[in-house]
């Protein structure tokens, strides 16, 4: 209809290369007029290119994960950039210990690069990962790093922001300090750990020269699954402990929350009779009673720079790439946001 070639009309809808004023109009009016629209599907399978993002989550029957404030900011950072760039974004759920299928997604050229939330540092997974990375796939790790080795990592410097949490309540008078932390197969967990050691070791209470956990008196140390129920759960382990501690930091904000609940119904009132720090800065921190002081982790920004590192291959200046080698690990600052939570003892 517009008297042009194929190869023509190609340019024109992709708006590719110098193409002449009166041409691209006579192109366009055409397909205007035929209601034409090109065909992603075909797109992708003469470019081999699928233009998704694949973003990987954990499927965990009866938890509702995107209300969660961990996958919602993250999600919504890699929303943000996919959308920027022209892609879009394809969410895949895997089960946990079930295989993983990640070669499948791209030999099935259902995405062009992987954004893998939620893993956790298990043999078969670092198999995986290593497949992944030996057949030349793109992928980057989000809130989570693989000790030894050299994938695309984004991630958070939860050991410091452990530390800073723990000072705070060292400063506003605290010594009996109990640490509540998350499952061991998630990199964040240790992180956080060794923050706490530090903390405590750097004001004399807990020997420097011990390993992490023996260095710990054991009523200091609980470990949940970063739900709401597991940190209530705990609230009733630590109340039998109560005269051995004076506060509890909590791995995220989920977990405190569940401790203040579960504190406040044993008679003991959060803020006052026992310190609570979390860890997220999630909104519910500011609406708890009293409100939460809690580190606050850049999960949006996170979740931004890994859909920019695969999808455009830069890095930041802000968050150069570290230790060299084959592969990029960024890590970002935390902050601790302060709230009535943990205020002074009155002792």
């Amino acid at each position: 209809m517009a008297g042009v070639s194929e190869a023509t009309v190609s340019r024109v809808l992709n708006n590719v290369g110098p193409i002449r004023e009166d041409t691209k109009r006579k192109v366009l009016e055409a397909a205007e007029i035929l209601g034409y629209y090109p065909n992603a599907l075909a797109q992708s399978f003469a470019r081999r290119r699928s233009g998704n993002l694949g973003v990987i989550l954990p499927y965990v029957p009866k938890v509702h994960i995107f209300s969660t404030y961990y996958f919602s900011e993250i999600l919504n950072g890699i929303g943000e950039q996919v959308r920027g760039l022209g892609y879009d974004m394809l969410l895949i759920f895997r089960k946990p210990g079930v295989e993983n299928g990640y070669m499948d997604l791209f030999r099935s050229h259902k995405v062009d690069a992987c954004i893998l939330l939620g893993t956790t540092d298990t043999p078969a997974e670092r198999k995986a990962l290593k497949a992944l990375e030996e057949a030349g796939h793109p992928f980057c790790l989000v809130n989570q790093h693989f000790e030894g080795e050299r994938f695309l990592e984004v991630d958070a410097d939860h050991e410091q922001g452990a530390y800073e949490a723990v000072k705070h309540l060292l400063e506003e008078g605290y010594r009996k300090i109990a640490f509540l932390n998350g499952p061991p197969e998630y990199s964040n967990s240790l992180d956080r750990l060794k923050g706490y050691v530090r903390a405590m070791s750097e004001a004399g209470i807990i020997n420097p020269a011990a390993s992490l956990t023996e260095a710990i008196p054991p009523e200091w140390l609980d470990s949940g699954n970063y739900s709401r129920t597991s940190g209530y759960e705990a609230a009733k382990r630590f109340f039998r402990n109560k005269d051995h501690i004076d506060a509890v930091f909590a791995a995220n904000d989920r977990m405190a929350i569940g401790l203040m609940q579960g504190f406040r119904d044993l008679g003991m009132h959060p803020g006052k009779d026992i310190a609570i720090v979390g860890c997220d800065d999630s909104d519910g921190a500011r609406i708890t009673d009293p409100p939460l002081t809690s580190v606050s982790v850049p999960f949006y920004q996170m979740g931004m720079m890994a859909a920019k590192l695969l999808l455009t291959d830069s890095v930041s200046e802000d968050h150069p790439k570290q230790d060299g080698g084959t592969g990029h690990q960024i890590q970002m600052s935390t902050k601790l946001v302060v709230r009535s939570s943990s205020r002074g003892n009155p002792a």
